[in-house]
């Protein structure tokens, strides 16, 4: 089922998600035990040359779904963009588009580096973004970008910065994250009153008649009324887990179903996975599976 929260599996995760996209694609991985440094020879070309904007400046922008799923992430001021695909298997793609995102921009066959590390730490991998062309493209030149990401880092929020980048004789710094703040928002609206009722106080499936007793036989708008969803997209290891959202579970938004205790991060949610617990209870987990490994 569809949630309204869906993403950024994405991802890509998502790229908070984490992005799911096609798989089979490969390159040459090299690791890298501490962050990069950046030689004086490259800071100073660096500052000679446009780069891209990075996330904190550029957040509304540089987080705009892309054609793909991907982030969407300007290069040069704006000059060029790229989207930012990074898929369930640990493909991360780079795809190069023009001032206008919806334009696809070929560029000059040229192996990237990339430097990849979990959003908060100081310690990064290199990687190898290998030109991947895409069909159309100029024979010498490439609009797709592939590597792929450490075993240990898939599915985790990344910053990843690629140093130098060649587009049309110009030397381009790009800059992204996978990551989404924590944020707090109001309620989304819930089921209409009647088929909250319905869904909520007629058992079916893996939702008993003991469970709407347990859940003091009322609806979840009515159990959780006035409280706000804040809604983590970057669990921990060993959070618990919304099963509709894959975001941080909030225990004030518990909900007893086949007489075990789960949890969500919103009302909505709730709805969610009861009306799956009716239609489709060979789809719901042990509780203890929701749990960020």
């Amino acid at each position: 089922m569809t949630s309204r929260f869906s993403i950024l599996t994405a991802s890509f995760i998502v790229l908070t998600a984490i992005v799911v996209g096609c798989e089979g694609y490969r390159s040459t991985l090299s690791n890298s035990s501490t962050a990069p440094s950046v030689s004086t020879t490259e800071e100073a070309t660096a500052a000679k040359t446009p780069t891209a904007a990075s996330p904190a400046a550029s957040d509304e922008h540089a987080h705009k779904p892309g054609t793909h799923g991907g982030i969407i992430v300007p290069i040069g001021a704006d000059s060029y963009h790229a989207e930012a695909v990074v898929e369930k298997s640990g493909t991360l793609r780079l795809m190069i588009l023009g001032k206008d995102e919806s334009r696809v921009w070929e560029v000059e066959d040229q192996p990237l580096q990339a430097y990849v590390k979990l959003t908060g730490d100081s310690d990064a991998v290199s990687i190898q973004l290998a030109p991947e062309p895409q069909s159309g493209d100029t024979k010498g030149k490439t609009s797709q970008f592939v590597g792929q990401l450490p075993a240990e880092l898939i599915g985790k929020p990344l910053n990843v910065t690629i140093p130098n980048l060649r587009i049309d004789g110009e030397r381009f710094r790009v800059g992204f994250t996978t990551a989404a703040a924590p944020h707090a928002e109001p309620m989304p609206a819930s089921l209409p009153a009647d088929a909250e009722k319905t869904l909520y106080l007629t058992a079916g499936g893996k939702y008993t008649a003991a469970d709407i007793l347990a859940n003091g036989n009322i609806t979840a708008g009515q159990k959780f009324r006035g409280l706000m969803a804040s809604h983590d997209m970057q669990p921990k290891v060993g959070d618990k887990i919304c099963p509709v959202t894959m975001t941080k579970a909030n225990p004030k938004f518990t909900w007893v179903i086949d007489g075990k205790s789960y949890e969500f991060c919103c009302p909505p949610c709730v709805d969610e996975f009861v009306q799956l617990a009716k239609d489709k209870p060979d789809e719901i987990k042990e509780p203890g599976d929701y749990v960020r490994r």
